[in-house]
């Protein structure tokens, strides 16, 4: 599978798929799994949360993060997995950009001090069709893509 039709998919699937298993590492070094929401424009993704959760303290010990996304009721068969590092922020226009309605219950607004978005970059995304097309999303170095 050629490079942009790879990236096309896996755009799909994003698009497709609203939840994911979002990991973390622990103290102690062990995995800590939770399903959050998820955003993304292209192959940039962004997950809301309080910056009073654990999954923000264990992101500033180690910024190394995982999610799966597909083969979900209500989602897509498709399926990514993904390797990422995350920066916690408070990006103002970041904020604006991935409110929605749905974060009200836990958010009085944008501009709720305790809003903040995770933002993966992703290293690798494993992407496996529900025809059994397989591909390797890799970033190279300096924003390359292989």
């Amino acid at each position: 599978m050629n490079p942009k039709d790879l990236e096309q998919k896996i755009i799909k699937v994003l698009d497709d798929n609203k939840f994911g298993s979002f990991g973390t590492v622990e103290a102690g070094n062990k995995p800590k799994v939770r399903y959050m929401a998820v955003f993304h424009d292209g192959l940039k993704i962004y997950l809301a949360t309080d910056r009073k959760t654990h999954k923000v303290e264990e992101l500033k010990e180690n910024g190394n993060a995982f999610l799966l996304l597909g083969y979900e009721a209500g989602g897509g068969k498709d399926i990514l997995e993904i390797e990422a590092t995350v920066d916690i922020t408070k990006d103002e226009t970041l904020r604006a950009k991935v409110w929605n309605k749905d974060l009200e219950p836990w958010f009085k607004g944008p501009e709720d001090p305790d809003y903040v978005i995770l933002e993966l970059t992703p290293s690798r995304i494993e992407y496996m069709g529900k025809t059994q097309e397989h591909g390797v999303w890799e970033r190279q170095s300096a924003g390359s893509v292989k």
